[in-house]
């Protein structure tokens, strides 16, 4: 019983991995003139933001079929695990160095998102390291 637990946190933060990279990669790709108005920031060529948003979208994809299929995928959790604790970081500095006029919730709603989705995957990914472990 435990150990379904333990999977059920995984897939519970891959899902909600995944959700988050989607709606912020549609956004990138598709608005990303609406996200750079909304930022309240100085204004910036917006197009330098469509090639995250396929990356984000990618991910998300990538996180839905680690969902389905969990053995061996220790990698990918690691990775994406990493790299949201590194964009969370990397937009709590934003967040200190806020550009006057920038709305601050436009960074530290991420920041705290990500940061939060990061201890998340790291917890369920300790939890579930036998699942996912590749066999060597």
């Amino acid at each position: 019983m435990e150990e379904n637990k333990n999977y059920l946190l995984l897939k519970t933060a891959l899902l909600i991995y995944a959700v988050v990279c989607i709606v912020y990669g549609i956004g990138y790709l598709i608005f990303p003139d609406f996200l750079v108005n909304l930022s309240g920031g100085e204004p910036i060529y917006y197009g330098w933001l469509r090639w995250s948003g396929g990356a984000l979208i990618a991910f998300g994809i990538g996180a839905i079929m680690v969902f389905q299929k969990p053995k061996n995928q220790g990698i990918f959790v690691t990775t994406i695990a990493l790299g949201t604790l590194l964009a969370g970081l990397a937009l709590v500095y934003g967040w200190i160095q806020l550009e006057e006029g920038a709305n601050i919730w436009f960074t530290a709603l991420p920041a705290i998102v990500l940061l939060v989705l990061s201890g998340l995957l790291w917890w369920s990914r300790q939890q579930a390291k036998d699942l996912l472990k590749s066999a060597e």
